[in-house]
């Protein structure tokens, strides 16, 4: 190969290389560009969030927990001996009274021998009512006269256990309540200790549930207690505090409390699951908004507020900016600010994911996030 094609394939090559090179770099000129007129775009963009405007709220100090409905009476009925049920005296879920019959069991020959007993200690009052005359005419020693006497304490002591025994038939009601479903059926035979069925004193109640063992120190009994059932979501029940267990459980470092509520409508059964929160202060004011609201950062907690402001074209607009907020207790969906904002901020409460400082923002609330303090969410 001459030495003129040699110099003209590198012209070739070098010129091929330059070209590449003005393609490559030119492309990514412009690729940038592209991206920063996207993003300058993006930036000019009006944002859908939904606001709430911030408020002042009544707000109660309080200790929440979860506890079990807990009757101040309640009985599994059952007899104490083994024997043929003979009679019935009461209908499922039907109230009663303290000392009613409820069922009877077979007497079989107990009533003989109860009168078998009685004629016997009758007779042995006889005996030591004469024998007392004779002692006076001192007819009899007073060595007999104790003897007829301790006759008669014997018999009169064996009489008393015979009604015992009867008695233990009869199954009757411990205390006035409502009785539960029937467990047993006439004729059927129950062992000592089978249920006949269950008794419960419905008014009052108990609320049994535990705190942490920092409690101790402020909750004592006598204070007021809220508390709320699945059943009756909107139905608000109220109690005070009766007592603190004398012990702090070592496993969980807990303390077990017990309220007594107010269940004259009876609503309340007991075994029912119950949110629980105890007051602990009196009430004060916060700022509260959704929880919703808040973005939670490792260097800080933040929410943005809505201002009037000015577009890049100058236009008036919704400019959205971003607060840092210090906050305080939570209670349901809410949240207390206790710096940053103040009563009457606009705040985005949904949408603010893609927001930044500055951003145009439109207004639509048609769907807002819940902001209750005592949220009641459907069993599904």
């Amino acid at each position: 190969m001459s030495r003129q094609n040699m110099t003209k394939r590198m012209v070739i090559m070098l010129i091929s290389v330059f070209v590449l090179f003005g393609l490559v770099f030119g492309f990514g000129t412009f690729k940038s560009i592209m991206i920063a007129k996207f993003l300058a775009g993006f930036a000019n963009q009006v944002q859908y969030v939904a606001t709430m405007q911030a408020e002042d709220t009544g707000w109660q100090p309080s200790l929440q927990s979860v506890g079990s409905v807990t009757a101040v009476n309640g009985a599994s009925l059952s007899a104490e001996v083994p024997g043929i049920v003979d009679t019935i005296h009461f209908e499922s879920g039907q109230d009663v009274q303290k000392g009613q019959l409820l069922l009877t069991l077979r007497e079989n020959n107990n009533p003989a021998v109860l009168a078998q007993l009685q004629a016997q200690a009758a007779l042995a009052a006889i005996t030591a009512a004469r024998d007392t005359k004779q002692l006076a005419a001192d007819a009899i020693s007073q060595a007999q006269l104790d003897s007829d006497r301790a006759q008669l304490a014997a018999a009169q002591a064996q009489v008393a256990a015979q009604q015992a025994l009867i008695a233990e038939t009869q199954i009757r009601a411990p205390f006035a309540g409502r009785i539960g479903i029937r467990q047993v059926d006439l004729g059927q035979f129950l062992a000592a200790g089978t249920e006949i069925a269950s008794l419960q004193q419905l008014n009052p109640v108990y609320v049994d549930f535990h705190l942490p063992q920092q409690a101790v120190a402020t909750v004592v009994p006598g204070q007021t207690v809220s508390v709320s059932v699945d059943a009756y979501p909107n139905v608000p029940f109220t109690g005070t505090v009766t007592a603190l267990d004398s012990n702090v459980d070592q496993a969980t470092r807990s303390i077990q409390v017990r309220a007594q509520i107010d269940n004259s409508k009876l609503l309340l059964r007991p075994g029912m699951f119950a949110n629980v929160a105890v007051n602990t202060g009196a009430p004060q004011s916060f700022v509260t908004l959704p929880q919703t609201a808040i973005t939670y950062n490792s260097y800080g907690d933040t929410v943005y507020v809505l201002s009037q402001g000015k577009d890049a074209n100058g236009k008036a607009d919704l400019i959205a900016n971003e607060v840092f907020v210090t906050l305080g207790d939570t209670r349901g969906n809410q949240v207390a600010v206790l710096s940053g904002i103040k009563a009457g901020d606009q705040v985005v409460v949904a949408g603010q994911v893609k927001l930044r400082n500055g951003a145009i923002v439109a207004v639509n609330n048609s769907l807002l996030p819940p902001n209750t303090a005592n949220p009641t969410p459907p069993n599904e």
